[in-house]
């Protein structure tokens, strides 16, 4: 047998292309360009450092050193999509950073990306709250660009931007709760919380939640690299919905620790936050608070949403369920 054949094979299933992420040394990044290049694709990455080029190595891809601010048209070449995963998703930080990392950063990786014809934003339900229960919201659900949480306030800004330009086809896929192996933000805080004895649920964790399985993500955006229509946005979803109580409990108990009982209510933890920021802010303390309005609020609201167009337009449907990926994550 030719040993080019199975090559030969997949590119005569699709097309192979030329690829350039963003944040590929990062959690969604990462795991979207293992996946890609495990399709075949010829995918570059952003990288800002050595520790970075060695990650994105070792994922198959070829590093390119820049960063959100540095990146030029130069760097991006002549990948025909624009996969852009980076974001300032941290709790805590300077007042403008939410800004530069997800307004200004975005802006810059679209006016790099001259000779890509699709731009694949990573968004976030969070482009579309300001501190509201939300309960089967679709797509048409209003963005919140002046949102009093910053990271939703300035995903929401970014995703207009994305959404308005011209010349180039752009989507937005929006996650809710990303989990799964290789998860580098939620559950370890949550781990380290429930160590110290720190943790507390909101409002007994009865939030309703969507969740979204990093490979239902990744089996998402292998999608969008040619579904969907530009200048729309897809909520991606798995299925059913969840408390908060369940899903975290699930999550941390296949990883072998429990989390306590106790809790506040929301509006005592609305509180919390709304003074630990003001204590931070005022006296300008190292590290981040112990509870953020921003975390305060995700933890006390329900987050409920509907998945049906990434269904109809993208070919959707989740490819692991929450039950087997809490299996998968176990063995992880």
């Amino acid at each position: 047998m030719d040993p080019g054949s199975p090559l030969r094979a997949v590119r005569g299933a699709f097309a192979l292309m030329r690829i350039f992420v963003t944040g590929a040394s990062g959690f969604v990044g990462g795991a979207a360009t293992q996946k890609l290049v495990s399709l075949g694709h010829d995918v570059r990455a952003m990288s800002r450092s050595g520790g970075s080029d060695a990650k994105i190595k070792a994922l198959g891809a070829a590093p390119v050193r820049c960063d959100l601010e540095t990146i030029a048209p130069e760097h991006v070449g002549d990948a025909e999509i624009v996969l852009h995963c980076a974001a300032y998703v941290e709790a805590w930080g300077p007042r403008d950073a939410w800004y530069k990392g997800n307004v200004l950063g975005t802006r810059n990786v679209l006016a790099a990306s001259t000779n890509a014809r699709r731009f694949i934003h990573i968004g976030t339900e969070a482009a579309i709250v300001h501190g509201q229960h939300i309960v089967d919201a679709d797509e048409t659900y209003p963005l919140a660009p002046n949102s009093p949480f910053p990271y939703c306030a300035t995903k929401a800004q970014a995703e207009q931007f994305v959404r308005d330009a011209r010349g180039i086809e752009t989507i937005v896929l929006r996650p809710r709760f990303i989990w799964g192996p290789g998860d580098t933000t939620l559950l370890p805080i949550i781990e380290t919380m429930a160590k110290s004895g720190g943790w507390m649920w909101v409002a007994g964790g009865r939030a309703r939640t969507s969740t979204t399985h990093i490979d239902n993500l990744v089996h998402a955006i292998a999608l969008a690299l040619k579904e969907g229509r530009s200048r729309e946005a897809y909520f991606i979803l798995d299925d059913g919905e969840r408390t908060m109580k369940e899903m975290i409990s699930g999550m941390a108990a296949a990883k072998g620790f429990t989390l306590p009982d106790r809790s506040v209510p929301a509006w005592l933890a609305d509180a919390i936050g709304a003074a630990g920021e003001a204590v931070w802010r005022t006296f300008n303390l190292k590290g981040a608070p112990p509870l953020t309005r921003h975390a305060a609020m995700v933890m006390g609201r329900d987050c409920v949403l509907n998945g049906s167009k990434a269904r109809r337009e993208l070919g959707y449907a989740p490819q692991v369920g929450v039950e087997e990926g809490l299996r998968r994550l176990t063995q992880a």
